[in-house]
C-alpha cells in the first residue's frame, strides 16, 4: 500500500487532521486517529509537494469559509460494496449546508430496499458513517439522527467536531464560544 500522509492544521476541537494520499488521490482521513488500516497515521509523510500543497490549500480554504467543496481526487480503495454505494450517495446528494438523517440516506442510496426490518437500515448507515475512511471529504458530519445530531466517532471530541462542522456550514447557529471564521 503506497499511502503517505499530509497533516493540516484545523480549528477543530480535535486539532490537526491527517490525510492519506496515494497516486490516485486521497484514500484516508482522520480527525485524531493514531492508526489507520493497522499502520501509524502520519508515517510516512507525503514527499510530493504538489499533492501536499493541494490538500493543505483546499482544506485550509474550507476551514476559512472560502470553499464549500474540497474537490480533491478520491481514492476509494478502503471501502467497497454497500458502504461504497452509501458514501458515494452521500457525497453526491447531500451538499454543503444541508443534512440528511441516517434513515433518509439509507433510502436514498437504494442499498437497503430489500430489508424488511424497520430501523436496521438507519443503524447500518450509522455504522457505515462511523467507519468512513474519508471523513470531511465524504461528509459524514452531514448525516444526523432523526431526533438530533447523532454520534460522530467514539472519541471525546466526536460530537463537538460534528457540531463545529455543521456550524461552519450554516446548519447550526454559532454559539458564543464558537471559533470559526468571522466572514
Amino acid at each position: 500500500m503506497e499511502l503517505s500522509w499530509v497533516t493540516v492544521a484545523t480549528p477543530l476541537p480535535s486539532g490537526p487532521m491527517k490525510f492519506g494520499v496515494t497516486a490516485d488521490g486521497v484514500a484516508a482521513a482522520t480527525y485524531a486517529g493514531e492508526t489507520f488500516a493497522g499502520r501509524p497515521v502520519g508515517v510516512p509523510e507525503c514527499g510530493d509537494a504538489r499533492k501536499r500543497s493541494l490538500v493543505e490549500a483546499r482544506v485550509g480554504e474550507y476551514f476559512a469559509g472560502r470553499r464549500t467543496e474540497l474537490e480533491l481526487p478520491i481514492d476509494w480503495r478502503f471501502t467497497t460494496g454497500p458502504q461504497l454505494a452509501v458514501l458515494r450517495c452521500l457525497l453526491t446528494e447531500v451538499p454543503y449546508g444541508r443534512t440528511t438523517t441516517y434513515g433518509e440516506l439509507a433510502t436514498r442510496s437504494g442499498v437497503f430496499d430489500d430489508l424488511p426490518e424497520p430501523g436496521l437500515p438507519a443503524r447500518t448507515v450509522g455504522q457505515m458513517m462511523g467507519a468512513n475512511p474519508l471523513p470531511l471529504l465524504v461528509p459524514c458530519h452531514r448525516v444526523v439522527a432523526a431526533d438530533g445530531l447523532g454520534g460522530f466517532g467514539g472519541a471525546w471530541h466526536g460530537v463537538e467536531v460534528k457540531r463545529w462542522l455543521l456550524t461552519l456550514e450554516g446548519v447550526l447557529p454559532p454559539t458564543l464560544d464558537w471559533s470559526g471564521p468571522t466572514g
